[in-house]
């Protein structure tokens, strides 16, 4: 479900389970893992560009298969994610279309270049389900953001679009559908061909703030687990189901 094409030292990976708006389940997170430590090793893949297709990216978590595999512990294939994601060495890119929900946008926090398809809806309804922020994002999209923005999308759950995330940050450039895989692949390419050394040390030192990351996410987990268990949380969670 996660399909690997390496090019020109750019790794694509495609979230490839369309009938599901992409939603992410456990294999595919374990999928996702498994690539990128495995790219961190291989030194032909300069530049990872992460993206789903023309029509959708992610629509978040399968929530059932998500609920399936247990504590979130260092084991859960989501949390295992969520730490290579953050820890990721080379530069990591997004190419966005259609909905991009719960981690399908607080990914794009960890990326270092994000290019969206016009009137794309990214949200993070942690709250609407009873949760808490997950990814770091409380920490990451106040910096990038601002509180307050930060706040109405995290707090209230608010939909966004990739217009609006263009004006504060989040994605570097709004592009047609039609030219948005292959104007990342371009960008990716271009990257690629830069030397590695510069680039690689050029984005540590942008990402100095690693250790504070790694500690906010853990942060995150302890409280979202707990919440996990909560009767709103579960009561939320069985009126999603059931609308479903």
């Amino acid at each position: 479900m996660i399909q690997q094409q390496l090019a020109e030292g750019v790794l694509t990976l495609s979230m490839q389970r369309l009938d599901k708006k992409n939603a992410l389940n456990l294999a595919m997170y374990r999928q996702l893992s498994a690539a990128l430590q495995q790219a961190v090793a291989d030194p032909t893949v300069r530049v990872v560009l992460l993206q789903g297709n023309e029509q959708c990216f992610s629509s978040g978590n399968d929530l059932q298969d998500f609920l399936s595999a247990g504590e979130l512990n260092r084991e859960h294939p989501v949390v295992e994610f969520l730490y290579t994601v953050a820890a990721f060495p080379k530069p990591l890119l997004a190419a966005v279309a259609g909905l991009a929900i719960g981690i399908g946008t607080t990914v794009l926090l960890h990326c270092d270049l994000v290019y969206a398809a016009p009137g794309c809806r990214l949200q993070l309804p942690f709250t609407q389900l009873g949760l808490c922020p997950e990814a770091a994002s409380s920490l990451l999209l106040p910096q990038i953001a601002g509180y307050q923005r930060a706040a109405q999308y995290l707090l209230l759950g608010e939909a966004f679009s990739s217009e609006q995330a263009a004006a504060f940050g989040l994605v570097n450039e709004v592009v047609p559908a039609s030219d948005l895989l292959a104007y990342a692949a371009s960008k990716a390419k271009t990257l690629a061909a830069l030397p590695v050394e510069a680039v690689l040390r050029s984005k540590a030192l942008l990402k100095a703030q690693q250790p504070q990351i790694e500690q906010v996410i853990a942060a995150e987990l302890n409280d979202f687990g707990k919440l996990l268990h909560s009767d709103a949380c579960q009561q939320r969670l069985q009126a999603f189901f059931s609308r479903k």
